[in-house]
């Protein structure tokens, strides 16, 4: 059977703090990469072909599984919980834990993101995501099971069609679609950044919701690993058949590049997170899946290690903003800059001057720092909520 700890499966937790931990590389790249000190940004674009490299390449790739697994297992979470509350008392949660993400992650998340008091740029990201998804599910979780499951699979595997419908153009229907599906931006001082569209994000919850089943009592372990078999290879075969095909399920169809073979395979699997496309779903989640079966029942350093981040991931991930913003400051300072070059015109992050930043080499051992600082203080905070029962505890 599943290994339960107040209804918690372990493989679920390792595997969330995993892609945590993963997750933190992308931001300090973000952060900090700027090998040559330039004031240039086309040559930091990991998945530019024409000016990435291998080791570049994968360092963005890799967290490409981040953002839809944590989705995923977030449905999944809130499966779970239908062991221990009524679809209604389920329902209300959602809602509520969703209302209050999204307003976490106005005040707080963009805050550390930033670092501007003014909040005069919004960043709606991956809380904003959950969040959203959670007041969705809200509804959702009321329906049967057939019925989410139905939905889920059409907004995953039909999202893409959008890209060759052509909507009216006016202001409305284009931060409604961004809004829903894809990034927007609004007036030079004062913008709002849908970094993460609502609508894909949704399906890939409701799929982790219906995902659930696997990990109920009456589900074997053999069975359970030979379906999670399955399931990931099948979604890795669709990738390789939908991008052989090239026609649909990624806006940005790979080519041959100019620079050699090496190249044209970084364009292949080059998948489009912006907004999120079908390959994308199927690469990330499928590779997710085959983790788990491989994760089940596995207790080491590394696992329990994982288990600590996975089991806070909320507080982990607005600690890590700050931390790695913090130390960009220190970096700022020992550079020679000063106050005056706090703000830097035009750009929404505070103590980013142009041509700040370390090489590739660096933003590992940053990383490495990052993700050991954590790790104390998830563990305090994961046997304080697991020692307590205030309300508040299952929020954060």
């Amino acid at each position: 059977m599943a290994s339960f700890t107040k209804t918690r499966v372990q493989s679920l937790d390792i595997l969330r703090g995993a892609v945590m931990v993963i997750m933190a590389l992308d931001h300090v790249r973000d952060f900090f990469y700027n090998p040559s000190g330039s004031a240039q940004s086309a040559g930091l674009n990991p998945t530019n072909m024409a000016t990435t490299f291998p080791a570049l390449f994968f360092t963005r790739w890799i967290t490409h599984f981040c953002a839809p697994i944590f989705l995923f297992l977030a449905g999944t979470s809130a499966f779970l919980m239908t062991q221990r509350k009524t679809k209604k008392e389920l329902s209300g949660f959602l809602f509520k834990r969703g209302l209050w993400l999204i307003a976490m992650e106005m005040l707080v998340v963009t805050l550390a993101i930033s670092f501007n008091p003014l909040y005069n740029v919004l960043f709606l990201q991956v809380i904003w995501a959950i969040g959203c998804s959670m007041v969705i599910m809200s509804v959702m979780v009321l329906l049967p099971y057939r019925v989410i499951f139905a939905v889920g699979l059409a907004i995953v595997f039909l999202h893409n069609t959008l890209n060759f419908v052509n909507l009216p153009k006016n202001a409305l229907v284009d931060m409604l679609y961004s809004a829903l599906f894809s990034i927007y931006q609004y007036a030079p001082q004062r913008m709002v950044i849908f970094v993460y569209g609502i609508i894909p994000w949704s399906g890939i919850m409701m799929l982790g919701y219906c995902f659930g089943k696997l990990y109920m009592p009456d589900i074997s372990v053999t069975e359970r690993k030979h379906k999670l078999l399955v399931m990931g290879l099948g979604l890795l075969g669709l990738f390789l058949v939908l991008r052989l095909i090239n026609i649909y399920g990624d806006p940005f169809p790979w080519a041959t590049q100019p620079r050699g073979p090496i190249y044209s395979f970084l364009s292949f699997i080059n998948i489009h997170k912006y907004p999120p496309s079908l390959i994308y779903f199927c690469v990330t989640i499928g590779g997710g899946m085959l983790a788990l079966r491989y994760l089940e029942g596995i207790n080491n350093p590394f696992t329990r290690v994982m288990n600590v981040y996975g089991r806070v991931p909320f507080f982990y991930y607005v600690i890590h903003f700050f931390m790695i913003h913090g130390i960009l400051v220190v970096l700022f300072y020992s550079r020679g800059y000063t106050n005056k070059d706090i703000i830097t015109p035009g750009a929404p992050f505070f103590f980013t001057p142009p041509g700040l930043g370390v090489s590739l080499f660096w933003v590992y051992v940053i990383w490495a720092t990052v993700v050991i600082l954590l790790y104390p203080l998830c563990k305090w905070y994961n046997e304080y909520k697991s020692g307590h029962q205030q309300w508040w505890l299952s929020y954060v």
